[in-house]
């Protein structure tokens, strides 16, 4: 059974489409949701907490339809906004025994809980202390141990690492991976940081304007990435590129400066023959030391706002 499964997902403010036709699944591990400003990120996220209502579609998570039961689904995930929407005169243990208790603990179970999951992130020392004393990388932890403090299913975190300094983002990022790896919860971390991805998730989705763009594995898209060439050019990449096709080379981008993918079992050297019989002179030709923002870049067509 899948953690979550869209179908034909649409939401709409006013005019705006912010999820046009979205269909997915979910079956478990890290996911990392990609994509840039007004991709739809946020908006599937608040759409699986079942804070919004689709106009069209269904979102169904272990197996149920949000809609049917949104307060009961709430209390088997754990939310990570990107937005601060804290309580600044609650102290920090205050504050995560409180949304203990919102997700259904009892009073002494969640402030015992809370001890223990603000320990866990680093703000044990800090825990009496009020949250508008609170540093930017503080927060993040702060909203990060009330979202893992009922021990949940599946974590929706958006934007997890926002605002953290390097040495802060790196220990949030090995947070996500232990409760992910160790713990066996479920997660989707939408976010706009690349490495955040690839250092953390096991399978990304890309949205774009709404859209669904890729859904694929890390392992999948690490592969892909290997087989990718850099090659320049003298004369007509037009013509060169229909003499790679025959090949099966797909150009992934053009110009003069072309990046391409070889078939499996390909070989480097069909680039030369390819350039041979369309008359153009290869100036440099090298495997990609690719990463998965410049795959990504290619996969959206432009992924220029990000």
């Amino acid at each position: 059974m899948p953690v979550v499964e869209v179908q034909n997902l649409r939401v709409r403010y006013g005019d705006l489409v912010a999820l046009d036709g979205v269909s997915l699944k979910v079956e478990g591990g890290a996911v990392g949701l990609l994509g840039p400003n007004g991709a739809g990120k946020s908006t599937l996220l608040k759409t699986l907490l079942g804070l919004l209502r689709p106009d069209e579609g269904r979102c169904m998570l272990f197996g149920q339809d949000v809609s049917a039961d949104a307060k009961g689904i709430r209390r088997r995930i754990g939310y990570m906004p990107e937005e601060n929407c804290l309580i600044p005169e609650m102290t920090g243990v205050q504050f995560v025994s409180y949304m203990g208790r919102l997700s259904g603990m009892k009073g002494e179970e969640a402030m015992s809980r809370a001890h223990d999951v603000l320990f866990y992130v680093g703000l044990g020392e800090e825990r009496y202390r009020k949250l508008k004393e609170y540093s930017a990388g503080m927060l993040q932890r702060i909203k990060f141990a009330q979202a893992i403090v009922h021990d949940p299913d599946l974590l929706l975190l958006d934007e997890p690492t926002g605002g953290m300094d390097p040495p802060g983002r790196r220990e949030m990022l090995e947070l996500i991976r232990e409760v992910t790896e160790d713990k066996g919860i479920n997660a989707i971390i939408s976010t706009h940081l690349l490495p955040d991805v690839e250092g953390v998730c096991d399978e990304v989705i890309l949205l774009d304007r709404g859209r669904l763009i890729m859904q694929k594995r890390m392992d999948e898209l690490r592969r892909e990435m290997k087989e990718m060439y850099l090659v320049r050019i003298r004369g007509d990449p037009d013509r060169f590129g229909k003499a790679l096709s025959i090949y099966g080379i797909t150009v992934i981008s053009g110009g003069e400066d072309l990046r391409v993918r070889m078939p499996e079992g390909g070989s480097p050297s069909d680039i030369l023959k390819a350039a041979c019989e369309a008359d153009v002179q290869v100036r440099r030709m090298e495997p990609m030391r690719s990463s998965l923002e410049s795959l990504l870049i290619d996969l959206q067509g432009g992924f220029d706002r990000l």
